[in-house]
C-alpha cells in the first residue's frame, strides 16, 4: 500500500545541565515560514510559534497536574535535544487525496525534574509547511508508573485577538451552530477552533491521534490564553494512565488562506500508519436509507402503523438504489428496542423487529448488488452494546453487510460518563478494531471528534459530530452560512457525515407529518436552494456519502442525475476558493472525471473559477446543475437549471449563486 521515500537526518545535542535554563531550541518548517521554539523559563517548559516572522503563539506554558503525585510544570532541567527531519510519501486506500506527503522537522526535548523525584518528561515538537504540533511522552521510569492526570497545563497564547469561528465546549455533543467573534469572546470552545489574524493568516487548533486519552476542549485563562481542558470521568479524573505513554498531538494548522487550510494534511500525517494488512474490502460508496421519514415525522423508528423499517419498504428502496447506481442502503429502526428508547438495556442489535425480515432483505440486497448497511443505535448504553457487539458484527459479516452506522444518542450509561471522555474514547477504539476484525466499515454518529484515526484504521470511514441535516427536520434548522462554515471548522478534523441531498426542501410531499420533537415549531424546512443540496455532495467530504431524502422524492427528478453519476471515491481534491462562513468551491477527481461543488451563504454571489485542474490539452463536457435565474433559498428554493458546456483547462467559468444557493458540475473527458 505504501510507496515511501524517507530521508532522516538526526543529530544529538547534549547541553551542559548548568546552562539549561538559558538554552533555546528552535526548528523551522521545511519551507522556512513556520518557526517553533522551545524555552525553559526558570525551569518551566514553554514554546512559541511564529509565521513569516509574525508571532502567532506567544510564550505558552506546558506541563501537568496529577491527582496524587503533585505537578510536573517547572523545576526541569534539559537533558538532551534531538533534531531530525523526515520526508515520505504514503498512499491511503481512500481520502480527499489518495497520495499524501508527510514532511516535517522535529525536535525531541528530554526533561528531568530537579530534586529527589527526578521524574522524566519528553516533548516532541514538529514543524510542517501547514502547521505545528507537539505531544508529551512519559518514558518508562521508576518514579512515575500508574498515575491520574488531573490537569493538562498546555497553553495556546494566541496573539492579537483574531477573529474566531467556534462552538461552545460541551462534553457530550458538537451539534451546534458556529459563532464568529473576536477570540476574546470565545471563552470555552470545542476543537477544531479556527481563527483569522489581522494579517489574514488562517489558524486552526485541534488534536491528532486521540487514542487512549480524554478529548480536549480549550478554556481561556485570566490572561486570555487558551488552556487545555480535558473531558472528565464521572469521578472527576481526567486521564487514567501509566508510563510509558504518549499523549495526543496538540495541533496548530497554519495557512495563508481559508482554501489552503482545508487542503492541510497535518491531522492524518500525525497518526500511525495503517494497521490493516488487506484493505481491499474498504470501499467508499454512495448510500440512501430509511431514515429521513423519521426525522420529518412521517414515519417512526418503532414498530406500528407508521413504522419505516418494514421488509416491503426496504425491498422497494433496494430496487431504487440498484436502478440508480447507488451502492449502499441503511435501515434505521430494523431491530428490537426502539419502543424502550432511553431505558437501560433497551436495544438488541441482533434481533429484527417483527415486521422486518433481515435475512430476506440482506439476501435481496446482495442479489441486487447493493450493500445493506447495518445500524446499531446504542442509546449511549455502552455495557449493553458491548455485550452484543461481537455477535452483531459476526452476523453482519455472514450477511455480506460490510458497513455499519452506529449511534450514541442520549446520555451515556454508566451515568456520569461523557461522550468525549477517556471512557468513551476507549470504547470507540475497541469498536473500530473489532469492526476491522470482521471487515466492517464504520459511520459513527454522536462520536468523539475525528483526529486522524482513519490513517491507522481506514475502516473508520466517516462520522457525524456536527449539527447535520437532521436538524432541518424538526427545528429552526441550519442557516445557509452553516454548510459554508463546516469545511473550515469541523471539516478540518476529518470526513463529515452531514447527510446532504434533500430535494423536498419545503416538505410539500411530506403528508401527515406528526410532531415528535420539542424543538419542532411547525416551521421546519431546509434553508438552501436545491442546487446547493447537490453541491454539498462534493463540498462536505465523506467517503460514505448519503442522499438524505426519501427515494420517492428523487424518482423522475432530472437533478438527481448528478448523484447517480457522482463517485464518492475521490483520488484528488482541490479547494479552488473560499472564505469562512461565506462561500467555498471544491473540485474532486474520481478516475478521469471531476466533480465540482460551489456554495454561498445567505448572500447572492458570482465567482470566477479557473478550470486549470483539468488535464491540459483535453476537452471536457461540463454538466452544470445551477440555481435558476429566480432562485432564492427563502422564496424560490427549488428553481434550478441543467446546462452543458464544452470546456478545457484554459476555461474560466462564471458561477452565479443565488442567496443560499450553489452549483454542481460534472466534467467528463471528451
Amino acid at each position: 500500500m505504501k510507496n515511501m521515500i524517507k530521508v532522516v537526518i538526526a543529530c544529538l545535542l547534549i547541553f551542559n545541565l548548568a546552562a539549561c535554563s538559558n538554552t533555546n531550541n528552535t526548528i523551522t518548517s521545511p519551507d522556512g515560514k513556520i518557526k517553533l521554539s522551545f524555552h525553559l523559563v526558570q525551569g518551566a517548559p514553554t514554546y512559541q510559534v511564529t509565521y513569516n516572522n509574525d508571532t502567532l503563539v506567544n510564550t505558552s506554558h506546558l506541563g501537568f497536574e496529577f491527582k496524587e503525585q503533585g505537578s510536573m510544570k517547572d523545576q526541569f532541567e534539559l537533558i538532551a535535544a534531538t533534531v531530525n527531519s523526515a520526508d515520505e510519501t504514503w498512499q491511503q486506500p481512500w481520502g480527499e487525496n489518495k497520495t499524501i506527503r508527510d514532511q516535517y522537522h522535529q525536535i525531541k526535548i528530554e526533561l528531568k525534574e530537579a530534586g529527589e523525584t527526578g521524574r522524566l518528561l519528553n516533548i516532541f515538537f514538529r514543524a510542517y509547511n501547514d502547521g505545528a504540533a507537539f505531544r508529551y511522552e512519559f518514558p518508562e521510569q521508576k518514579n512515575l508508573k500508574e498515575f491520574v492526570i488531573q490537569n493538562e497545563m498546555t497553553e495556546f497564547n494566541i496573539t492579537n485577538n483574531p477573529t474566531t469561528w467556534w462552538i461552545d465546549a460541551n462534553y457530550d455533543t458538537y451539534e451546534k451552530l458556529y459563532k464568529s467573534t473576536p477570540m476574546s469572546e470565545a471563552k470555552w470552545v470545542a476543537t477544531p477552533v479556527t481563527m483569522v489574524t489581522k494579517n489574514n493568516t488562517h489558524i486552526s487548533i485541534h488534536e491528532a491521534a486521540l487514542t487512549d486519552y480524554s478529548g480536549m476542549t480549550l478554556k481561556q485563562n485570566e490572561s486570555g490564553a487558551y488552556e487545555a481542558d480535558l473531558t472528565p470521568w464521572s469521578n472527576g479524573d481526567k486521564v487514567r494512565t501509566k508510563a510509558p505513554m504518549v499523549t495526543p498531538w496538540r495541533t496548530i494548522q497554519i495557512e495563508d488562506s481559508a482554501a489552503e487550510l482545508v487542503e492541510s494534511n497535518l491531522i492524518v500525517n500525525l497518526n500511525e500508519p495503517c494497521k490493516i494488512e488487506d484493505v481491499s474490502w474498504i470501499e467508499p460508496m454512495k448510500y440512501i436509507g430509511i431514515w429521513w421519514g423519521m426525522h420529518i415525522g412521517t414515519e417512526t423508528w418503532y414498530t406500528g402503523p407508521r413504522h419505516g423499517a418494514t421488509t416491503e419498504k426496504a425491498l422497494a428502496d433496494i430496487d431504487f438504489a440498484a436502478a440508480n447506481n447507488i451502492e449502499g442502503f441503511v435501515v434505521e429502526g430494523w431491530n428490537h428496542g426502539w419502543a424502550k428508547w432511553g431505558a437501560e438495556g433497551a436495544f438488541d442489535h441482533v434481533t429484527p423487529a417483527s415486521d422486518f425480515d433481515l435475512e430476506k432483505v440482506a439476501a435481496y440486497a446482495k442479489e441486487k448488488g447493493v450493500m445493506l448497511i447495518g445500524h446499531h443505535e446504542t442509546g449511549g448504553d455502552i455495557p449493553s452494546y458491548e455485550k452484543y457487539i461481537e455477535d452483531a458484527f459476526k452476523m453482519c459479516q455472514r450477511l455480506g453487510m460490510h458497513a455499519v452506522k452506529t449511534g450514541y444518542a442520549g446520555g451515556i450509561f454508566p451515568r456520569g460518563e461523557h461522550h468525549h471522555g477517556q471512557f468513551m474514547v476507549q470504547h470507540y477504539r475497541r469498536v473500530v478494531e473489532l469492526a476491522a476484525k470482521y471487515q466492517i466499515m464504520l459511520d459513527v454518529h454522536e462520536p468523539i471528534k475525528p483526529t486522524g484515526i482513519r490513517r491507522t484504521w481506514p475502516n473508520m470511514m466517516t462520522r457525524e459530530g456536527v449539527r447535520g441535516m437532521e436538524w432541518n427536520g424538526w427545528s429552526d434548522g441550519n442557516p445557509p452560512s452553516h454548510t459554508v462554515t463546516i469545511p473550515f471548522t469541523r471539516g478540518l478534523a476529518g470526513p463529515t457525515d452531514y447527510t446532504p441531498g434533500t430535494f423536498d426542501i419545503l416538505y410539500a410531499n411530506a403528508k401527515n407529518r406528526v410532531k415528535w420533537n420539542d424543538q419542532d415549531k411547525g416551521t421546519s424546512r431546509v434553508h438552501t436552494t436545491l442546487a446547493k443540496q447537490i453541491a454539498n455532495f462534493v463540498i462536505l467530504y465523506s467517503p460514505l456519502q448519503m442522499a438524505s431524502d426519501i427515494p420517492t422524492n428523487y424518482e423522475g427528478h432530472p437533478a438527481f442525475q448528478f448523484f447517480r453519476d457522482f463517485n464518492a471515491d475521490s483520488d484528488e481534491s482541490k479547494v479552488l476558493n473560499g472564505e469562512i462562513g461565506k462561500y467555498i468551491t471544491v473540485a474532486r477527481r474520481s478516475g478521469e472525471e471531476w466533480f465540482l461543488g460551489s456554495a454561498t451563504n445567505e448572500e447572492a454571489r458570482t465567482l470566477d473559477v479557473k478550470l486549470s485542474f483539468l488535464e491540459a490539452g483535453k476537452n471536457y463536457k461540463a454538466e452544470i446543475y445551477r440555481d435558476g435565474d429566480d432562485a432564492d433559498y427563502l422564496t424560490n428554493p427549488q428553481s434550478y437549471k441543467i446546462e452543458t458546456k464544452e470546456v478545457n483547462a484554459e476555461t474560466t467559468l462564471k458561477l452565479v449563486l443565488a442567496p443560499g444557493g450553489g452549483q454542481a458540475i460534472r466534467f467528463v473527458k471528451l
